[in-house]
Protein backbone atom coordinates (compact mmCIF):
# COMPACT_ATOMS: atom_id res chain seq x y z
CA UNK A 1 0.00 0.00 0.00
CA UNK A 2 1.49 3.35 -1.08
CA UNK A 3 2.20 5.88 1.61
CA UNK A 4 1.50 9.56 1.16
CA UNK A 5 4.47 11.85 1.15
CA UNK A 6 4.62 14.79 3.59
CA UNK A 7 4.07 17.17 0.67
CA UNK A 8 0.95 15.23 -0.34
CA UNK A 9 -0.44 15.38 3.20
CA UNK A 10 0.25 19.11 3.26
CA UNK A 11 -1.64 19.59 -0.01
CA UNK A 12 -4.57 17.60 1.41
CA UNK A 13 -4.71 19.81 4.51
CA UNK A 14 -4.56 22.94 2.37
CA UNK A 15 -7.34 21.59 0.17
CA UNK A 16 -9.57 20.88 3.17
CA UNK A 17 -8.82 24.32 4.60
CA UNK A 18 -9.70 25.99 1.30
CA UNK A 19 -12.94 23.98 1.08
CA UNK A 20 -13.89 24.99 4.62
CA UNK A 21 -13.17 28.64 3.82
CA UNK A 22 -15.35 28.51 0.70
CA UNK A 23 -18.16 26.87 2.69
CA UNK A 24 -18.17 29.63 5.32
CA UNK A 25 -18.02 32.25 2.57
CA UNK A 26 -21.15 30.84 0.93
CA UNK A 27 -22.93 30.59 4.29
CA UNK A 28 -22.15 34.23 5.07
CA UNK A 29 -23.13 35.48 1.62
CA UNK A 30 -26.96 35.64 2.01
CA UNK A 31 -26.87 37.55 5.28
CA UNK A 32 -24.14 39.87 4.01
CA UNK A 33 -26.06 40.67 0.83
CA UNK A 34 -29.27 41.22 2.81
CA UNK A 35 -27.68 43.65 5.27
CA UNK A 36 -25.61 45.43 2.61
CA UNK A 37 -28.60 45.85 0.32
CA UNK A 38 -30.80 47.43 2.98
CA UNK A 39 -27.93 49.61 4.23
CA UNK A 40 -27.23 50.99 0.75
CA UNK A 41 -30.94 51.45 0.01
CA UNK A 42 -31.53 53.36 3.26
CA UNK A 43 -28.47 55.55 2.67
CA UNK A 44 -29.65 56.42 -0.84
CA UNK A 45 -33.14 57.18 0.47
CA UNK A 46 -31.84 59.47 3.24
CA UNK A 47 -29.36 61.20 0.92
CA UNK A 48 -32.00 61.91 -1.75
CA UNK A 49 -34.53 63.00 0.87
CA UNK A 50 -31.98 65.48 2.25
CA UNK A 51 -32.23 67.28 -1.12
CA UNK A 52 -36.01 67.42 -0.99
CA UNK A 53 -38.59 69.81 0.42
CA UNK A 54 -41.86 69.66 2.32
CA UNK A 55 -45.31 70.62 1.05
CA UNK A 56 -47.66 72.94 3.00
CA UNK A 57 -48.99 69.92 4.93
CA UNK A 58 -45.49 68.87 6.03
CA UNK A 59 -45.24 65.85 3.73
CA UNK A 60 -41.76 65.19 2.29
CA UNK A 61 -41.22 65.73 -1.43
CA UNK A 62 -38.16 64.57 -3.33
CA UNK A 63 -36.31 67.21 -5.28
CA UNK A 64 -32.95 68.79 -5.91
CA UNK A 65 -32.66 71.56 -3.36
CA UNK A 66 -29.53 72.37 -1.35
CA UNK A 67 -31.27 74.50 1.28
CA UNK A 68 -31.17 71.70 3.85
CA UNK A 69 -27.46 71.13 3.24
CA UNK A 70 -26.78 74.85 3.55
CA UNK A 71 -28.73 74.91 6.83
CA UNK A 72 -26.04 72.70 8.39
CA UNK A 73 -23.86 75.82 8.62
CA UNK A 74 -26.29 77.29 11.15
CA UNK A 75 -24.37 77.93 14.42
CA UNK A 76 -27.18 76.30 16.42
CA UNK A 77 -26.67 72.97 14.61
CA UNK A 78 -22.90 73.28 14.89
CA UNK A 79 -23.16 73.77 18.67
CA UNK A 80 -25.40 70.71 19.04
CA UNK A 81 -23.04 68.62 16.90
CA UNK A 82 -20.00 69.67 18.94
CA UNK A 83 -21.90 69.02 22.17
CA UNK A 84 -22.83 65.53 20.98
CA UNK A 85 -19.24 64.89 19.95
CA UNK A 86 -18.00 66.06 23.36
CA UNK A 87 -20.52 63.96 25.28
CA UNK A 88 -19.65 60.86 23.22
CA UNK A 89 -15.89 61.34 23.67
CA UNK A 90 -16.21 61.92 27.42
CA UNK A 91 -18.42 58.84 27.70
CA UNK A 92 -15.71 56.81 25.88
CA UNK A 93 -13.03 57.99 28.30
CA UNK A 94 -15.17 57.32 31.39
CA UNK A 95 -16.16 53.89 30.06
CA UNK A 96 -12.49 53.04 29.49
CA UNK A 97 -11.50 54.15 33.00
CA UNK A 98 -14.35 52.21 34.62
CA UNK A 99 -14.28 49.14 32.37
CA UNK A 100 -10.55 48.44 32.40
CA UNK A 101 -10.31 47.44 36.11
CA UNK A 102 -13.44 45.31 35.72
CA UNK A 103 -12.15 43.50 32.63
CA UNK A 104 -8.66 43.16 34.14
CA UNK A 105 -9.98 41.65 37.36
CA UNK A 106 -12.21 39.15 35.56
CA UNK A 107 -9.64 38.11 32.93
CA UNK A 108 -6.63 37.73 35.22
CA UNK A 109 -8.18 37.01 38.62
CA UNK A 110 -11.64 35.61 37.86
CA UNK A 111 -10.50 31.99 37.87
CA UNK A 112 -13.30 29.50 37.33
CA UNK A 113 -15.91 32.24 37.82
CA UNK A 114 -14.93 34.16 34.66
CA UNK A 115 -17.92 33.07 32.61
CA UNK A 116 -20.31 33.68 35.50
CA UNK A 117 -18.94 37.19 36.07
CA UNK A 118 -19.19 38.07 32.37
CA UNK A 119 -22.75 36.75 32.31
CA UNK A 120 -23.59 38.86 35.37
CA UNK A 121 -22.43 41.93 33.45
CA UNK A 122 -23.97 41.14 30.07
CA UNK A 123 -27.37 39.62 30.98
CA UNK A 124 -28.83 42.81 32.56
CA UNK A 125 -28.16 44.62 29.29
CA UNK A 126 -30.55 42.29 27.51
CA UNK A 127 -33.35 44.34 29.07
CA UNK A 128 -34.91 47.01 26.91
CA UNK A 129 -32.66 50.07 26.62
CA UNK A 130 -35.47 52.53 27.31
CA UNK A 131 -36.53 50.65 30.45
CA UNK A 132 -32.95 50.66 31.73
CA UNK A 133 -32.65 54.40 31.10
CA UNK A 134 -35.89 55.07 32.98
CA UNK A 135 -34.54 53.06 35.91
CA UNK A 136 -31.21 54.92 35.78
CA UNK A 137 -33.02 58.27 35.78
CA UNK A 138 -34.80 57.24 38.99
CA UNK A 139 -31.49 56.29 40.60
CA UNK A 140 -29.98 59.67 39.67
CA UNK A 141 -33.06 61.75 40.50
CA UNK A 142 -33.10 64.39 43.25
CA UNK A 143 -34.64 61.93 45.69
CA UNK A 144 -32.68 58.94 44.40
CA UNK A 145 -30.15 56.85 46.34
CA UNK A 146 -27.08 58.43 44.70
CA UNK A 147 -27.80 61.99 45.81
CA UNK A 148 -29.08 60.80 49.19
CA UNK A 149 -25.77 59.05 49.80
CA UNK A 150 -23.77 62.08 48.65
CA UNK A 151 -25.78 64.36 50.93
CA UNK A 152 -25.32 61.98 53.84
CA UNK A 153 -21.51 62.21 53.58
CA UNK A 154 -21.53 65.95 52.94
CA UNK A 155 -20.51 65.82 49.26
CA UNK A 156 -23.79 67.36 48.05
CA UNK A 157 -26.43 69.76 49.33
CA UNK A 158 -30.08 70.35 48.60
CA UNK A 159 -29.30 72.31 45.45
CA UNK A 160 -27.09 69.65 43.85
CA UNK A 161 -28.64 68.03 40.80
CA UNK A 162 -27.46 65.27 38.49
CA UNK A 163 -30.44 65.15 36.16
CA UNK A 164 -31.05 68.07 33.81
CA UNK A 165 -27.29 68.51 33.42
CA UNK A 166 -24.41 67.38 31.26
CA UNK A 167 -23.25 65.08 34.04
CA UNK A 168 -26.58 63.29 33.94
CA UNK A 169 -26.42 62.81 30.16
CA UNK A 170 -22.86 61.44 30.33
CA UNK A 171 -23.85 59.15 33.22
CA UNK A 172 -26.68 57.80 31.07
CA UNK A 173 -24.39 57.22 28.10
CA UNK A 174 -21.81 55.46 30.26
CA UNK A 175 -24.41 53.22 31.87
CA UNK A 176 -26.03 52.44 28.52
CA UNK A 177 -22.91 51.46 26.60
CA UNK A 178 -20.21 50.45 29.11
CA UNK A 179 -20.75 46.77 28.39
CA UNK A 180 -19.46 47.44 24.85
CA UNK A 181 -16.17 48.52 26.40
CA UNK A 182 -15.86 45.69 28.93
CA UNK A 183 -16.25 42.83 26.45
CA UNK A 184 -13.48 43.86 23.96
CA UNK A 185 -11.11 44.67 26.82
CA UNK A 186 -11.84 41.32 28.46
CA UNK A 187 -11.23 39.50 25.18
CA UNK A 188 -7.91 41.33 24.66
CA UNK A 189 -6.75 40.59 28.21
CA UNK A 190 -7.87 36.97 27.93
CA UNK A 191 -5.73 36.49 24.80
CA UNK A 192 -2.72 38.22 26.32
CA UNK A 193 0.34 36.12 27.15
CA UNK A 194 0.68 36.35 30.94
CA UNK A 195 4.42 35.76 30.70
CA UNK A 196 4.67 39.30 29.32
CA UNK A 197 3.36 40.65 32.61
CA UNK A 198 5.87 38.58 34.57
CA UNK A 199 8.69 39.77 32.33
CA UNK A 200 7.45 43.35 32.69
CA UNK A 201 7.57 43.12 36.47
CA UNK A 202 11.16 41.92 36.29
CA UNK A 203 12.06 44.67 33.84
CA UNK A 204 10.14 47.65 35.22
CA UNK A 205 10.01 46.63 38.90
CA UNK A 206 6.47 47.72 39.76
CA UNK A 207 2.86 46.87 38.87
CA UNK A 208 1.99 50.41 37.79
CA UNK A 209 4.91 50.74 35.36
CA UNK A 210 4.25 47.21 34.12
CA UNK A 211 0.63 48.14 33.42
CA UNK A 212 1.50 51.27 31.43
CA UNK A 213 4.45 49.80 29.54
CA UNK A 214 3.29 46.20 29.00
CA UNK A 215 -0.40 45.52 29.65
CA UNK A 216 -1.86 48.70 28.20
CA UNK A 217 0.07 48.56 24.86
CA UNK A 218 -0.71 44.85 24.51
CA UNK A 219 -4.46 45.49 24.84
CA UNK A 220 -4.76 48.75 22.93
CA UNK A 221 -6.62 47.07 20.08
CA UNK A 222 -9.29 45.93 22.52
CA UNK A 223 -9.48 49.45 23.96
CA UNK A 224 -9.77 50.93 20.47
CA UNK A 225 -12.53 48.47 19.51
CA UNK A 226 -14.40 49.29 22.73
CA UNK A 227 -14.04 53.03 22.10
CA UNK A 228 -15.57 52.65 18.64
CA UNK A 229 -18.41 50.47 19.95
CA UNK A 230 -19.19 53.09 22.60
CA UNK A 231 -18.65 56.21 20.50
CA UNK A 232 -20.81 55.24 17.51
CA UNK A 233 -24.10 54.65 19.40
CA UNK A 234 -23.39 57.36 22.00
CA UNK A 235 -23.00 59.99 19.28
CA UNK A 236 -26.48 59.34 17.92
CA UNK A 237 -28.20 58.56 21.21
CA UNK A 238 -31.21 60.69 22.14
CA UNK A 239 -32.74 58.81 25.09
CA UNK A 240 -30.10 59.85 27.64
CA UNK A 241 -30.35 63.53 26.72
CA UNK A 242 -34.16 63.38 26.72
CA UNK A 243 -34.52 61.65 30.10
CA UNK A 244 -31.48 62.98 31.98
CA UNK A 245 -30.70 66.26 30.27
CA UNK A 246 -32.36 69.63 29.84
CA UNK A 247 -32.84 72.10 26.99
CA UNK A 248 -29.14 72.96 27.11
CA UNK A 249 -28.06 69.31 26.77
CA UNK A 250 -29.89 68.22 23.61
CA UNK A 251 -27.83 66.11 21.23
CA UNK A 252 -27.97 65.67 17.49
CA UNK A 253 -30.08 62.54 17.94
CA UNK A 254 -32.73 64.66 19.66
CA UNK A 255 -32.71 67.13 16.77
CA UNK A 256 -33.13 64.34 14.23
CA UNK A 257 -35.98 62.82 16.22
CA UNK A 258 -37.66 66.21 16.50
CA UNK A 259 -37.39 66.94 12.77
CA UNK A 260 -38.81 63.55 11.78
CA UNK A 261 -41.67 63.43 14.29
CA UNK A 262 -42.62 66.70 15.97
CA UNK A 263 -41.29 69.10 13.33
CA UNK A 264 -42.54 67.12 10.31
CA UNK A 265 -39.44 68.19 8.36
CA UNK A 266 -38.04 64.95 7.02
CA UNK A 267 -35.65 66.56 4.52
CA UNK A 268 -33.94 68.60 7.22
CA UNK A 269 -33.88 65.55 9.50
CA UNK A 270 -32.25 63.58 6.68
CA UNK A 271 -29.61 66.29 6.22
CA UNK A 272 -28.83 66.16 9.95
CA UNK A 273 -28.62 62.37 9.71
CA UNK A 274 -26.10 62.62 6.85
CA UNK A 275 -24.07 65.11 8.88
CA UNK A 276 -23.95 62.77 11.86
CA UNK A 277 -23.07 59.81 9.65
CA UNK A 278 -20.22 61.78 8.08
CA UNK A 279 -18.74 62.37 11.55
CA UNK A 280 -19.17 58.70 12.45
CA UNK A 281 -17.60 57.64 9.15
CA UNK A 282 -14.52 59.75 9.87
CA UNK A 283 -14.18 58.14 13.30
CA UNK A 284 -14.63 54.65 11.86
CA UNK A 285 -12.11 55.35 9.11
CA UNK A 286 -9.55 56.46 11.69
CA UNK A 287 -10.11 53.25 13.66
CA UNK A 288 -9.71 51.04 10.57
CA UNK A 289 -6.50 52.81 9.55
CA UNK A 290 -5.09 52.41 13.05
CA UNK A 291 -6.03 48.73 13.12
CA UNK A 292 -4.41 48.14 9.74
CA UNK A 293 -1.25 49.86 10.94
CA UNK A 294 -1.13 47.75 14.10
CA UNK A 295 -1.58 44.56 12.08
CA UNK A 296 1.22 45.56 9.74
CA UNK A 297 3.54 46.25 12.68
CA UNK A 298 2.64 42.91 14.29
CA UNK A 299 3.40 41.07 11.03
CA UNK A 300 6.95 42.41 10.88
Amino acid sequence: MAQRTPSGALRDRRGRSASGTRLWTWLMLPGTLWMTGFLIASLILVATLALGTTDPLGNPRFGFNFDNIAAMADPAYRIVLLRSLGFALIACVVCLIVAYPVAYSIALHGGRFKNLLIAAIVVPFFANYLVRMYGWSVVLSDGGPVLKALRAVGLADGHTKILQSGVGVIAGLVYGFIVFMIIPLYAALERMDLSLIEAGRDLYGGPLRTFFFVTLPATRQGAAAGAVLVFLPAMGDFVSAQLMGGPDQIMIGNLIQDKFFQGQNWPLGSALTMLMMAVLFIGMLGYLRRTRKDEAEAAR
